[in-house]
């Protein structure tokens, strides 16, 4: 568990969590949600303790205002689950950012909360880095052939 990026920890306590949607790959991801889709959302208690506190979750659009109209994307009401796992599906409508919130325990004493993405391509500065560096490098290789040339054709010419 300590090596598991997909884990949520509330309080002392944790949980895993999975991501699905429905497109042509049915891959699995656990940060950021690929595309604006419908999306599934598993969340499984690995702390045994949990299966008797009320979990709730709640997810809404980062940076607004929880008194804002809207807000609030998705919201599973506070409930018990015995066998430990919570099951969300939702309809992701626009890309853009978000924070997820989940609560366990009668008065939320153990919380976690997680930024994502929806509908982002988070891989662009690594593209445009990657160029970046070749270029550099195709340059930096372009001038010392032009500098070893140089010495080459100057060590030949006789003085």
């Amino acid at each position: 568990m300590d090596q598991d990026k997909c884990k949520l920890t509330l309080g002392r306590y944790q949980m895993h969590f999975a991501g699905y949607q429905l497109d042509a790959q049915r891959s699995e991801f656990c940060e950021d949600i690929p595309h604006v889709a419908e999306t599934i959302i598993v969340l499984d208690a690995v702390d045994e303790v949990l299966r008797d506190m009320p979990i709730e979750v709640i997810i809404a659009r980062r940076g607004a205002s929880a008194n804002e109209p809207g807000a609030t994307e998705y919201s599973l009401p506070p409930q018990v689950y015995p066998k430990g796992t919570l099951t969300l599906r939702h309809n992701f409508k626009e890309a853009g950012d978000y924070i997820g919130l989940v609560y366990a325990g009668d008065k939320r004493q153990h919380q976690a909360i997680f930024p994502f993405s929806v509908g982002r391509d988070r891989s662009l500065p690594f593209i445009i880095g990657g160029v970046v560096l070749l270029a550099l490098l195709g340059a930096g290789g372009y001038l010392i052939g032009r500098y070893r040339l140089q010495r080459s054709i100057d060590e030949a010419t006789p003085t």
